[in-house]
């Protein structure tokens, strides 16, 4: 099938295709206008910049910012009526609220860093749609109508607990409808398949909720008024021990396989974790969302995710066009949805605040965050990853090259040139600790100051720990204040801190046969996360696809080329 056709399907939206048809030339013309004039503002405001605002030492361009946000207008109603308003914005740093995206209505006090991170980090230059604020309010509405504590969730479970909820028992329509999110594997994975289910309930009229209590104190509530933690007591659904789904009759893979319709039931278990079947897969399928769309026949919705399986998302054709209007840059889905779900409790952002200050972020010119992991299927050895990192950072002129202790000795007293400022995340101290030994010895070449810090080093990850969880969530929050990150390949870790700084990182890259390879690293194509584990599957055959080659906007990662990630 011609994949334009394709595209044109009906939606689930009133009048969403018909207005995306039109506007989406229209932002191709108004981008094309931004680009022309955006280049004249800069021979016009010369090389003037200004500061972002706070004390974070980074610099935004107030002549392209004021383009930018003066050229994104489109002509869209909701009412059948022309109007004129932006289709995105880029925020002005000293708005608190980000252009939109946080509510006004959360209490400060419950949440210290929800509103103030952002003064930490370099301002974004990633435009805010308005659409996606409008969704967003419309979300914690519904959530705030229909989360735990209201008269319709408790109506929801005693449905779920009734014996008489089958397959020919549909609830009303007018009732609420949930997607349930189940833990799996890491902090990191958790976060990126926990703003993957968010943006599906956020497309489809669900209610998120977190089966986990383990996450309670390292996250703020991110909606107000209302909590995302499923109370265990009141979730009748449980799955067998140990995560399998295996064994439950209810999964929507196994439905499909014998044929099965999976509307019409009071609940359903989707399993997305990498070890998926054929049958799962075909959940990014737009005839099976087709049936799970109508959210009120399927009124829980369980999902269990180990994946950012967001890019599976654009792939359904009836979800696509609102994609495009909630995201006109797909390459910053998880930079705006991560700074809008995922703020550091209190106690983590006491962590967060106590390691800013040690790390010397706050005086130094520059600030240059590591991330290393060393994976079982891709072992080396200390010395050869230190070795790699050094040709990194040198390399690519993100930390200077050692000094001479005679020269650093004459020097001493001297004001420093430049100071950076290194903040390490690993679970081991070695190359930190040889990082600082090197700077030490010898000081920094040019005059510059290099200090070098790691906040902890646990030497092993154990999950659903929930205190090692606030610690290393505390860590990829600082990481994400970071103006240059270097991240190992595949790491959700570095995933997390890249999107939510809102840059690009220099990844290393992958050893071969347990030896760096001679480019120690290279700048990533996007911020975006990459899908480990995708669907790889062909809805129209039924049979194996390619799900790096199926549209324009999704390709094969360059730091794991057998999963895909949103590119622009």
């Amino acid at each position: 099938m011609d994949l334009k056709k394709k595209r044109s399907h009906s939606s689930p939206l009133p009048g969403m295709a018909t207005r995306h048809a039109v506007a989406r030339p229209m932002v191709l013309v108004v981008a094309a206008s931004v680009v022309a004039v955006a280049l004249t503002a800069a021979v016009l405001f010369g090389t003037r910049w200004t500061p972002s605002g706070g004390v974070d030492y980074t610099w935004v361009s107030a002549g392209v910012r004021v383009v930018l946000n003066a050229g994104s207008y489109m002509h869209v109603s909701d009412s059948g009526q022309d109007a004129v308003r932006p289709l995105a914005t880029v925020p002005d740093p000293s708005d608190r609220l980000l252009g939109g995206l946080l509510s006004p209505d959360s209490d400060e006090r419950s949440c210290l860093s929800r509103y103030r991170a952002a003064s930490y980090r370099r301002a974004s230059m990633h435009a805010l749609s308005s659409h996606l604020v409008s969704a967003l309010r419309r979300y914690e509405s519904l959530h705030r109508r229909c989360g735990p504590g209201t008269p319709a969730y408790a109506r929801a479970v005693d449905r779920l607990r009734s014996p008489a909820t089958n397959a020919t028992a549909a609830p009303s329509p007018a009732e609420c409808s949930y997607l349930v999110w189940s833990p799996n594997a890491g902090l990191g994975n958790q976060i990126l398949s926990i703003t993957s289910a968010f943006l599906y309930a956020l497309l489809t009229g669900r209610v998120l909720l977190l089966n986990n209590r383990d996450l309670d104190d390292v996250f703020c509530e991110p909606f107000p008024g209302s909590t995302w933690l499923l109370p265990p007591e009141d979730y009748a659904k449980r799955l067998p021990a140990g995560g399998g789904s295996d064994g439950v009759p209810e999964r929507l893979g196994f439905l499909l396989s014998r044929g099965e319709a999976p509307g019409g039931r009071g609940w359903l278990f989707v399993h997305l974790r990498h070890d998926y079947k054929a049958d799962d897969r075909r959940f990014f399928c737009d005839d099976v969302q087709g049936e799970l769309l109508l959210g009120s026949r399927v009124p829980w919705l369980e999902v269990m995710a180990d994946n950012y399986f967001a890019p599976g998302l654009f792939l359904v054709p009836r979800l696509e066009p609102e994609l495009a209007r909630m995201f006109p840059r797909r390459d910053a889905v998880f930079h705006h949805l991560g700074r809008y779900l995922f703020h550091p409790s209190n106690t983590v952002w006491g962590m967060v605040t106590g390691y800013h200050g040690a790390s010397h972020f706050a005086e130094a010119d520059e600030r240059v965050g590591v991330q290393v992991r060393v994976f079982k299927w891709a072992p080396m050895s200390t010395d050869e990853l230190y070795g790699q990192i050094l040709s990194c950072v040198h390399r690519e002129n993100i930390l200077p090259g050692p000094g001479s202790a005679k020269a650093n000795a004459t020097a001493t007293g001297a004001p420093p040139a430049k100071r950076k400022a290194v903040v390490f995340a690993s679970l081991y101290s070695d190359y930190s600790d040889k990082l600082r030994d090197l700077y030490g010895q010898h000081g920094a070449a040019g005059g510059e100051a290099v200090s070098v810090f790691q906040p902890t080093h646990l030497g092993a990850q154990h999950f659903g720990d929930r205190q090692q969880n606030q610690k290393a969530f505390a860590e990829m929050v600082l990481l994400s204040f970071s103006d240059i990150t270097v991240t190992t390949a595949a790491s959700t870790f570095g995933y997390v801190s890249q999107g939510l700084a809102g840059r690009r990182p220099w990844v290393l890259t992958r050893p071969v046969r347990g030896k760096a390879p001679d480019t120690a690293c290279r700048l990533a194509p996007t911020m975006e996360p990459c899908f480990h584990s995708p669907p790889n599957y062909d809805c129209r055959t039924k049979g194996r696809g390619d799900t790096g080659k199926t549209v324009r906007y999704i390709r094969h990662c360059e730091d794991f080329p057998q999963g895909v990630q949103l590119v622009e």
